[in-house]
C-alpha cells in the first residue's frame, strides 16, 4: 500500500554535526524538515546555509532558534508546528512527523573529582546536563504523541556514544547522560510498542565524529588519535554515516527494530579500547 502522507523530520539540534547532515540528507530523500536549534549571532549564517541545502532539495525547511529543554518554547514550538500542519491539510495534505532526531550535544565538561571545588561539576551542571542531553527527549516524545504528530511508521532516534560505558576524564557528566538516554530510548520502545500505533525508538551509538561538539572535549586530540588506530576501516566516522544510516533505518521494513542501541561505527566500538 502507497504511504501517500507528507513526511517532516524534527531535528533537534539540526544547525551542526550529524544533525544537520542528517536534515539535509532526509530533504533530498524528500522530507520537510523542522529543525530545533540554539546559535547566537555569529552562528546565524551557518544557519542560513543549511536552511537553504535544504529548500534547495525541492523541500520546506522550518527552523526555530530556541532552547530544546525549555517546556514553554518547547511548547511554542509545537505550536508552529501543528500550524504548519494544518496549512497543509488545508491543502489536502496529511501530514506527520516520520522521524524524531534527538541530537541536543549541551553538557559540562569537567572531572567529578579535583582538589579545586570550582574545577568540578557540581548540581546545577550535572542537572543542566541531564536535562537537555537526556530528559528532554522524553518530553519531546510525550508532547509530539499526544499532540498527534507520530504515527504508524514514525521512528525515534536518539545519538549516543560509546562514551556512556566508558571513561574519559572530562566526560563524566555527559557520560552519565548518554546512559540515561539510552534507558530512555529502551522505555520509550516497550511503552510506545504496547500502544500498537507502529511507532519506534532506537539509539544510535556513532564512532568518534568530528564535529563540534567532539571539538570542546578537552582530550579531543587522544579521543581522535586512538579512534582512528582502533577503527578496523582505517578511518573515523563521519556525520554522512550516520545521517545515511538513519534514512536507511527510516524506510519501509523496518518497523520491528525498537529499543535498539545502533552502532554506526565501521567496527570501531566491538575492537574495544
Amino acid at each position: 500500500m502507497t504511504d501517500d502522507r507528507e513526511r517532516w523530520a524534527l531535528i533537534l539540534g539540526g544547525s551542526s554535526g550529524m544533525g544537520q547532515a542528517t536534515a539535509i540528507t532526509l530533504a533530498k530523500a524528500g522530507y520537510n524538515i523542522c529543525g530545533i536549534h540554539l546559535d547566537f549571532r555569529a552562528a546565524l549564517a551557518h544557519v542560513a546555509e543549511v536552511k537553504a541545502a535544504i529548500e534547495a532539495a525541492g523541500v520546506e525547511a522550518l527552523y526555530i532558534n530556541m532552547n530544546a529543554a525549555d517546556d514553554d518554547k518547547r511548547a511554542a514550538a509545537l505550536v508552529t508546528l501543528r500550524e504548519r500542519f494544518d496549512r497543509s491539510a488545508t491543502e489536502g495534505r496529511h501530514a506527520y512527523v516520520r522521524v524524531v532526531m534527538h541530537s541536543l550535544a549541551f553538557g559540562s565538561l569537567v572531572p567529578f573529582i579535583s582538589d579545586d571545588p570550582k574545577a568540578v561539576v557540581d548540581r546545577r551542571k550535572m542537572e543542566m546536563t541531564q536535562d537537555v542531553m537526556a530528559n528532554s527527549l522524553v518530553y519531546w516524545v510525550q508532547d509530539l504523541y499526544r499532540g498527534g504528530f507520530l504515527e504508524h511508521g514514525s521512528k525515534i532516534y536518539a545519538m549516543t556514544s560509546e562514551g556512556s560505558s566508558r571513561v574519559v576524564p572530562s566526560y563524566g557528566v555527559v557520560s552519565s547522560a548518554k546512559a540515561a538516554l539510552e534507558s530512555h530510548i529502551r522505555q520509550l520502545a516497550m511503552e510506545l510498542a504496547q500502544t500498537r500505533k507502529g511507532i519506534t525508538a532506537n539509539t544510535i551509538r556513532a564512532g568518534v565524529t568530528m564535529t563540534p561538539a567532539l571539538m570542546k572535549i578537552p582530550e579531543h586530540d587522544m579521543i581522535i588519535e586512538s579512534a582512528t588506530k582502533r577503527n578496523p576501516t582505517g578511518r573515523m566516522t563521519t556525520p554522512q554515516d550516520v545521517a545515511n544510516a538513519i534514512l536507511a533505518l527510516s524506510g519501509d521494513g523496518t518497523d520491528f527494530i525498537n529499543g535498539e542501541i545502533i552502532g554506526v561505527d565501521g567496527g570501531e566500538f566491538i575492537t574495544g579500547s
